[in-house]
């Protein structure tokens, strides 16, 4: 686990600068350089578009990962490779055949309670197919160990991209049409420096045979779709459907209030790029005890960490609400309930890699269709009777339920949980730290507020962490820097 815990570490820098950016552009720059309408749509286009994708990847980046590393030979992995390169083209040409053809029919779907939406309908095929073969290129990369770059294009790149062109609207270089253009450029662009990259590390031979496993993989690519679907149902069908509900600016505070939740998944997003290729490994070599290490190892890490950010998040809340535009300030039970969530799947480790590499990938897939109709029943309920604190109520109900399935599920047919004493010192540690400045507040400028009780709530953190040394890997790292010496 150290060795992932460093390898993790240059994601994790990555990631968190990209949430940087993303934070400046959804807090401050999408919020005052885009009317709410505008913001709205960004995101409903985005959301829609992060649903498709998983369809139209036709499970490509998790079949990669699963399959790839059990091949030795060169010949039978370009086969493989030139396979995972076609498969997406089985979705995406009936799906272009037939935004195509009902183009008209779909915009009055999308538009049905806001018309501004009703035009974007190949911004959002578009930007779905790119990010659908930016991920399968991803996965190529990943396969062959090589996550950083991949991570830097997916985290950093489009942000960045999106700030310079949130700057040109500002400084009435573009219109937002143009600006709504040009997004579609970043993704496409962001895609084809990533297949360049991919390439770079390895040419597909094409001509080649494919594996004559084939039937295993069609059949595990084809559910996998299921499984990609139900997470992205999970996270982001709530902004399309609040679109179908009630007024699109909406979707922007939602937006928001999600976003600073998100801050929350930061290092199981950063720990994933290599602990899904090495749980992957682990599984075909049959290693038991060692998934077993990695599950309650990566399950405690991410525990720690994104607690700590769960509680500098709330904590802080109100005083970072005080910095935003006073429309934008009414999602405390957003962030509260999507941060319980993301809580709850950073304590769960691994858990998905074991389950989408194993043999019992099937029965949990299906599952998972189950809970995103739940989802997507629990929203049709929820968003028309309490808005966008709704969304957020379906989100965490159907979280919470599939994660305890998964770990269940886990359990019982694997024999493995991620809990161990210290995780239970964690949890105790995490109250503790809440209950001592729950009610403290600070009479100065909010940022000054922030700041002065981050650092109090994280010194006392990572003091009672080092102290008694309830993580090794984290102690081995705080002691290059509080006791470097030894």
């Amino acid at each position: 686990m150290g060795i992932v815990f460093k390898q993790s570490f240059s994601n994790l820098v990555i990631t968190y600068l990209g949430f940087a950016i993303g934070a400046i552009n959804t807090l401050f720059l999408y919020a005052r350089f885009l009317t709410d309408t505008y913001f709205g749509l960004v995101g409903v286009i985005l959301a829609t578009s992060a649903i498709l994708m998983p369809l139209l990847a036709f499970g490509v980046p998790n079949t990669m990962i699963k399959f790839f590393s059990s091949y030795s030979d060169k010949k039978t992995q370009d086969g493989f490779l030139t396979m995972m390169l076609l498969l997406p083209l089985a979705l995406i040409v009936p799906f272009g055949v037939f935004s195509y053809l009902a183009n008209d029919a779909i915009a009055a779907f999308i538009g049905h309670r806001n018309e501004i939406a009703e035009n974007y309908v190949w911004h959002i095929f578009l930007i779905a197919l790119a990010m659908a073969y930016f991920e399968v290129f991803y996965s190529w990369s990943r396969v062959h160990m090589r996550s950083v770059f991949g991570n830097f294009m997916k985290e950093i790149f489009a942000r960045l991209a999106v700030m310079i062109l949130l700057f040109a609207v500002y400084f009435d270089y573009m219109s937002v049409e143009t600006f709504l253009q040009a997004l579609v450029g970043v993704y496409l662009l962001r895609t084809i420096i990533m297949k360049l990259y991919a390439y770079r590390l390895r040419m597909p031979g094409f001509g080649v045979s494919f594996p004559s496993n084939t039937r295993d993989i069609l059949t595990y690519s084809i559910l996998i779709i299921l499984g990609g679907s139900t997470a992205v149902i999970l996270l982001e069908v709530d902004k399309f459907m609040i679109n179908q509900f009630i007024e699109i600016e909406k979707v922007a505070y939602y937006s928001v209030a999600v976003f600073i939740a998100t801050v929350i998944a930061v290092p199981s997003r950063a720990m994933h790029q290599i602990t899904y290729p090495m749980t992957a490994a682990l599984l075909n070599a049959r290693d038991k005890s060692g998934l077993a290490v990695l599950y309650q190892k990566s399950s405690l890490t991410l525990f720690i960490t994104s607690g700590l950010i769960f509680v500098l998040i709330i904590l802080n809340l109100n005083d970072l609400y005080l910095l935003l535009p006073e429309s934008y300030r009414g999602g405390f039970y957003v962030v509260l309930l999507i941060g319980l969530a993301k809580l709850f799947d950073a304590l769960l480790g691994n858990n998905n890699a074991i389950l989408y590499n194993s043999d019992y990938y099937k029965a949990i897939l299906f599952m998972g269709v189950l809970l995103a109709v739940g989802t997507i029943l629990l929203n049709l309920y929820l968003i028309p009777k309490i808005g966008i604190t709704g969304a957020a109520l379906a989100t965490f109900i159907a979280i919470f339920f599939y994660n305890l399935i998964k770990l269940l599920y886990v359990k019982a047919k694997l024999g493995l949980q991620p809990f161990t004493a210290e995780t239970f010192k964690v949890v105790f540690l995490l109250l503790i730290v809440s209950a001592v400045f729950f009610a403290l507040q600070f009479p100065f400028h909010p940022v000054l507020n922030i700041v002065l009780k981050s650092l109090l709530i994280t010194i006392m953190y990572v003091g009672i962490l080092y102290r008694f040394r309830i993580s090794d890997d984290i102690f081995g790292v705080l002691s290059k820097y509080l006791n470097p010496k030894k």
